[in-house]
């Protein structure tokens, strides 16, 4: 359980819930396939457009949802605004946003779409809407709410999404630095430092005593945080984690390097050069939960060789590497397993609906309908499912690679894999038994794999020069 002791802020933001008539903000009747488009003539339904809710019950099912959203997507891609109109008046009716799980999903993919179409142009229905589009573009974000630390603290410990990764970095941090009286810990994370209070209080436990603790949390300068956001400055953040450690007689010193994952985390490599020159003898650990897969997966350049031929430098490649130049003692990479990467925008869909049905799913069994926490928590989802399906370019930061690319880049930068003991395992056991029985573990060759009924959710690796 994550530790602070000041008591939790109110809530500064609330959920707006969409309209099925308003998405997006974009005022559409949706009430019959014919009113998206008023005077444009309707393509016919393959045997018959179905229009009763008999008929279209028989479209409720998730694969068929998949389909239905995979079609929609290829029609507003080669702008078929006749085909798209009638995909999108099925899918309107048949997938309420306050539905069961794969209803809320597959609304969620529906507003995304429909956002990608409006700011694409590719379909000129929506060239009348974008007006109000870009008066409500904000909507998604303005919905995020703002944790304070107690709270989001509270909120990561309610699943294992990220716990589990909490759990086997810090048990393999501890085993790789026994022995170092100063450890400096480079934090990449999505969450904010949540995973520090515990691996602070285990240093404080060590036989030999606690050692010297220097935190360096990475905080995004481009304004594309993903959720959950915080409501508190990192400087702030860091203040109360200095106590925390104290508390615990943790020696501890605590800076934030701001950094942009669209040049590869450049200004985190500088500085940590700059700090190897006059560092001796302290343990380098890098820990990257959840926010390596920010860094572009496009090419940083293209080269031409002395015969001729050109070769293309990855940021993610570039990054590892100049990270094995530094010898760090450890670098841990938590992440989601699913592939986001692809350019194309229906295979990228058909991806993330493949996986990002798990969260939903999980939801039902550990927040209630209703609750704020629960608004929270999918207000985050449909972030992510917008920033995948209608964002591109660097706006486009949820880029999941697997788990088996991830090791691939690792070993070409001349790291080698660590396996988990069964230290780790145990202790990733025990955070589990507090959970659902859906969520189970298993070991992957020398990794982790956090899985919800047998389908792979977030692995965890660790590495060595």
């Amino acid at each position: 359980m994550m530790q602070f002791s000041s008591q939790a802020a109110p809530p500064q933001h609330t959920l707006l819930k969409p309209n099925p008539n308003n998405i997006n903000g974009l005022f559409l009747d949706l009430s019959s396939p014919n009113n998206l488009f008023h005077n444009r003539p309707t393509r016919p339904w393959p045997g018959g457009f179905p229009t009763s809710s008999k008929a279209l019950g028989s479209f409720n099912t998730a694969g068929c949802m998949e389909q239905l959203l995979a079609h929609c997507a290829s029609a507003v891609e080669a702008n078929d605004a006749t085909l798209a109109q009638q995909l999108l008046w099925v899918l309107n009716n048949i997938a309420p946003p306050e539905g069961d799980s794969n209803q809320r999903l597959t609304s969620a993919f529906l507003r995304a779409l429909i956002s990608r179409a409006s700011k694409s142009g590719s379909c000129k229905i929506f060239a009348s809407a974008a007006g109000a589009l870009a008066a409500t573009a904000s909507t998604l974000s303005d919905a995020l709410h703002r944790f304070s630390a107690v709270e989001l603290a509270s909120f990561v410990d309610l699943t294992p999404w990220h716990r589990f990764g909490y759990s086997a970095a810090n048990a393999a941090i501890l085993e790789a630095v026994e022995g170092f009286s100063t450890i400096h810990v480079v934090d990449l994370s999505t969450t904010h430092c949540m995973q520090m209070p515990t691996l602070i209080d285990a240093l404080s436990n060590r036989p030999e005593g606690p050692p010297i603790l220097r935190l360096t949390a990475v905080s995004l300068t481009d304004g594309m945080q993903p959720p959950p956001l915080l409501d508190m400055s990192y400087e702030e953040l860091g203040a109360r984690l200095v106590n925390f450690a104290r508390s615990r007689n943790v020696p501890m010193e605590f800076r934030v390097i701001h950094s942009s994952p669209s040049d590869g985390f450049s200004d985190v490599l500088d500085q940590l050069r700059v700090q190897q020159l006059v560092s001796d003898g302290e343990a380098l650990v890098v820990n990257c939960q959840m926010m390596l897969h920010c860094i572009p997966e496009e090419t940083a350049g293209t080269f031409s060789s002395s015969v001729g031929l050109t070769s293309c430098i990855s940021l993610r490649s570039m990054f590892l590497k100049a990270l094995r130049s530094l010898e760090p003692t450890l670098v841990t990479i938590i992440d989601e397993d699913a592939d986001f990467t692809t350019p194309d925008v229906v295979a990228r869909l058909r991806s993330a609906f493949n996986y990002l049905w798990i969260p939903y799913d999980t939801v039902d069994t550990f927040l209630p309908r209703g609750s704020e926490q629960r608004k929270w928590y999918e207000a985050g989802i449909s972030w992510k499912i917008e920033n995948v399906i209608a964002q591109e370019g660097l706006q486009r930061v949820e880029r999941l690679e697997s788990k088996g690319r991830w090791a691939q880049r690792m070993r070409n930068a001349g790291f080698r894999a660590l396996g988990f003991g069964e230290e780790a395992v145990a202790e990733v056991k025990g955070m589990l038994d507090e959970h659902s029985a859906g969520w189970g573990l298993k070991r992957d060759e020398d990794d982790l794999v956090l899985t919800w009924k047998g389908h792979n959710v977030v692995f965890a690796t660790a590495w060595v020069p």
